[in-house]
């Protein structure tokens, strides 16, 4: 088994996100865990990437001052160790217990004991996408599907999740409500990861994933209109991105918007009111805040 290198460091945790998406094409995986103790780092999130490969360095600096600059904070101190011939993403894996949001039981494959009664149980391991359910933004997303799943007059034909990353949430749509789920995102990788855990989780007959940069690829657009749009992204491409979105949201859809942070909310949640939606719910999450917003009726 051949050595790994880890990447580790600590950022805040409004620049989590960011520097996730810089370390993507450079760690094979990449965990993300919040700092409780007290002091002068409560608050921020311990950022682990690993590599099969060692990193270059110049490009490793190069993209830790990109994402600093990008979140507007002073480059954080990085370490890279090499460790020895273990399978150290296998062992990360085992740190994630399965989790319990709403009518969703959400674990890694490293998970054996029987999952709960009633619950959709997914398996969705922490890997090179972004999605496991750890992160507030997801844990948002899943408590705003699980609402919208009580309301049993409001039942989606046609559903979307954008920037679907591990396609957890596109699991967990298809799970309760057994319709058609497109899952689109610009990353190739996260494309494959998303088609592997679909595969997994025998929703293959539900869930189709395609690479896509927004809602550009027609596709998307042949999909719709979508009574029920998932988008856990970051809030400038949300903002940027709402007319897109409006055009393909049904009468009476719903949009779910992740992966901002509560002081991003007036600017998310107004470029979409410019586009005839209404607030309908929040659900906040420590610094982070998901939005559901839904299109009139009779739009």
């Amino acid at each position: 088994m051949a050595d790994v290198w880890r990447i580790e460091m600590v950022v805040p945790a409004a620049a989590v996100p960011t520097f996730e998406a810089g370390l993507d094409s450079t760690c094979d995986a990449l965990m993300c865990f919040e700092i409780e103790e007290v002091g002068p780092l409560k608050g921020s999130w311990r950022l682990e990437g690993l590599s099969q490969s060692a990193p270059d360095a110049d490009a490793l600096s190069l993209t830790i001052a990109l994402a600093a600059r990008a979140a507007g904070i002073g480059e954080p101190s990085v370490s890279v160790e090499r460790l020895g011939p273990r399978d150290w993403v296998a062992e990360n894996l085992l740190t994630f217990p399965p989790l319990d949001i709403g009518r969703f039981h959400i674990r890694g494959s490293h998970v054996t004991e029987p999952p709960p009664v009633g619950r959709h149980c997914l398996t969705v391991d922490a890997a090179t996408a972004f999605g496991s359910g750890e992160h507030p933004t997801t844990h948002g997303c899943l408590m705003a599907l699980d609402t919208l799943a009580k309301d049993r007059s409001r039942r989606p034909e046609r559903i979307l999740d954008m920037g679907c990353g591990t396609a957890v949430l596109a699991l967990a749509a298809a799970a309760q409500w057994r319709r058609p789920v497109l899952a689109a995102d610009l990353d190739a990788e996260a494309v494959r990861v998303a088609r592997e855990n679909v595969r997994i989780n025998g929703l293959s007959r539900f869930v189709r994933c395609l690479r896509s940069d927004g809602y550009r690829d027609r596709r998307v657009h042949a999909g719709g209109p979508y009574d029920l749009i998932l988008a856990n992204i970051l809030a400038r491409p949300l903002a940027r991105m709402a007319p897109d979105a409006a055009r393909v949201l049904a009468p009476g859809g719903r949009i779910v918007l992740s992966g901002l942070l509560r002081a991003q909310e007036p600017r998310v949640a107004n470029a979409y009111r410019t586009q005839g939606l209404a607030l309908i719910r929040r659900y906040p999450i420590e610094e982070w805040v998901t939005l559901v917003m839904g299109r009139p009726e009779h739009a």
